[in-house]
């Protein structure tokens, strides 16, 4: 069975980024020009993903309105001629089919996927995380979904990441199969870099199977009182073979502002249009500290 929908959860707080994302959501934090969930949008769609489902919460509805369509503003582009303007928002608005739902309590990335559980009905699906921006030849997610078409079986990104920072991510043990893929024998969420099992953390792409949502709805609180995606993960790692994809890209920890930060520069520099006067910017300012 193919993998046409994707679930984002979108209901967090941001609280790193106050005061920005004291009435705008964090997702809508502009990258250069467009909002960082925009970017996470388009790659599951150039990865073949029909259908997303944003698990919302209270003060998220700007997302909503930023995908939908905007007769005032297309007709006043419109009228002034702005054509190509004009092509980009209509862009926006047909990029793929998306529903909504509210998690009402924050308990956790775990319930957020389990809200998603009658959207997504017997199906595999994905899941997208707003904080990772992954600049990819080949997007994050397709890596994954490749995986998955060989192998039949849940998919997580991993990235390796230095010991200190290990205990801000859930992190896996596992063996190497074939290249980039290897089978997941253990996970822990947020270790201690001395109890952590690897350097490999697990990043915000998963391609899941429905069988993971009994093992939510039944999933007891873990680290931060909150229902822990990894801890079901690892729940079905004793019913099914758990895989993870070494993805090839460079990945932006957007949720964090030296990454946000990053980012922008990064991304940037690859852009014609700024890869002029801006470098020039960059190197001017650096020469003069």
């Amino acid at each position: 069975m193919q993998v046409k929908k994707a679930v984002f959860p979108v209901a967090g707080l941001g609280t790193r980024f106050l005061p920005a994302t004291k009435a705008s959501p964090k997702e809508m934090l502009p990258l250069i020009d467009k909002p960082l969930v925009q970017y996470v949008v388009e790659e599951a769609v150039a990865a073949g993903i029909e259908q997303i489902l944003f698990v919302t919460g209270r003060n998220k509805r700007s997302i909503e309105d930023h995908f939908d369509i905007s007769f005032e503003l297309e007709s006043i582009l419109a009228d002034k001629g702005k054509n190509n303007e004009l092509s980009l928002m209509r862009e926006i608005a047909d990029l793929v089919d998306i529903f909504y739902t509210r998690q009402k309590q924050a308990l956790g990335l775990g319930h957020a996927v389990l809200c998603a559980r009658d959207f997504v009905g017997n199906e595999p699906f994905a899941v997208l995380l707003g904080d990772d921006i992954i600049d990819a030849e080949t997007p994050c997610l397709k890596q994954l979904l490749d995986v998955y078409r060989k192998y039949r079986g849940t998919v997580l990104a991993m990235e390796k990441v230095p010991m200190a920072n290990i205990s801000s991510y859930g992190c896996v043990q596992a063996n190497q199969i074939y290249k980039q893929v290897f089978e997941v024998t253990d996970l822990v969420e947020k270790p201690r870099p001395e109890e952590a099992p690897s350097d490999m953390a697990i990043i915000g792409r998963y391609v899941l199977t429905p069988e993971i949502f009994p093992i939510l709805e039944r999933q007891q609180p873990g680290k931060g009182g909150e229902i822990q995606l990894t801890d079901a993960i690892l729940q079905l790692s004793k019913d099914e073979a758990i895989y993870g994809c070494l993805f090839e890209g460079k990945r932006h920890d957007c949720g964090d502002k030296m990454g946000f930060l990053k980012a922008t520069v990064s991304l940037a520099l690859k852009r014609e249009e700024f890869n002029g006067e801006f470098r020039r910017f960059l190197l001017e300012t650096v020469g003069s500290s």
